[in-house]
């Protein structure tokens, strides 16, 4: 018997009937189902439990898009538990199988038929000058940016403790591998292959056409602070934590120490890529 766990996209009009024909079926086969109380539904047969507090899964589904897939990175990834991508939502980088394939990867992904792939993490954290600590993990990126004004971030950028530079930006991304193709992607950044062991530095409309994006090795440590004058400055993690980013603070970035293991579907990275960017000839060989 296994005991799976569910994680819903917000508006769970579209995943609610889903969820309950999957649990009915698990029921058939014997096997136990675990939904998350924050996501605010109670389906017949299921056990209910807060995010802080799931564990024993031997797998997570997730039943929504990207953004629901980055929060269940948040819930399980620290504890090795595999997840299962049901795409309810737009792009699908990340959940990669239909609605109507969601019973039957369930079942190859019970039996070991599907294929597990790592993907790396940041580990992001803020210190005050005063000691207070702010620790967080990102499956995209982390991300320094202006708050509600539309005015320059000044942020001054260090890797291992070697000065990189001063940079007048809209703001700035380190992000993942995964996270590449995201926030860094749309802002000029480079795309890294998922398995690179690497992440990105881009700056977001420099006030310098030489301020150029970087790759960083995944060991290492980016620090990034503000210059003097800066103000409503926030650090947003996933897109899905924020918290204010003033003078004096600090942020270090590097990889994570557990990756988020994610089932592939069945087209590979770069069917993806010219499925969802429309690059060249589909059909090519």
């Amino acid at each position: 018997m296994a005991r799976i766990g569910f994680v819903l996209k917000p508006d769970t009009s579209e995943a609610e009937p889903l969820l309950a024909e999957l649990i009915a079926w698990m029921a058939d086969e014997g096997h136990s189902a675990v939904v998350t109380r924050e996501d605010g539904v109670c389906p017949q047969g299921a056990e209910i439990v807060s995010e802080s507090t799931i564990g024993g899964l031997d797998l997570l589904v997730v039943l929504g898009g990207d953004g629901t897939m980055l929060r269940a990175s948040r819930v399980v990834a620290d504890t090795g538990t595999p997840v299962l991508g049901i795409n309810l939502g737009q792009l699908g980088f990340l959940a990669g199988f239909a609605p109507a394939e969601a019973r039957d990867a369930l079942r190859d992904a019970l039996a070991g038929r599907l294929r597990v792939e790592d993907r790396s993490r940041l580990a992001v954290t803020l210190l005050r000058p005063g000691g207070e600590r702010f620790d967080r993990t990102a499956l995209n990126d982390a991300v320094v940016h202006q708050g509600a004004m539309a005015r320059i971030v000044h942020a001054m950028a260090w890797i291992d403790d070697l000065f990189v530079a001063e940079y007048r930006a809209d703001g700035l991304i380190a992000a993942t591998p995964t996270g590449s193709t995201a926030y860094n992607m749309a802002a000029g950044g480079p795309i890294l292959i998922p398995g690179a062991a690497g992440m990105t530095l881009t700056p977001i409309c420099a006030h310098s056409l030489t301020n150029r994006p970087l790759v960083v090795p995944a060991a290492s440590i980016i620090r990034l602070e503000l210059g003097g004058g800066a103000r409503d400055v926030v650090l947003t993690v996933d897109g899905q934590w924020a918290v204010p980013f003033t003078h004096g603070d600090k942020v270090e970035i590097t990889a994570a120490a557990s990756p988020m293991r994610l089932y592939t579907g069945p087209k590979s990275y770069f069917d993806v890529m010219r499925d969802k960017l429309h690059w060249g000839l589909r059909g090519a060989r």
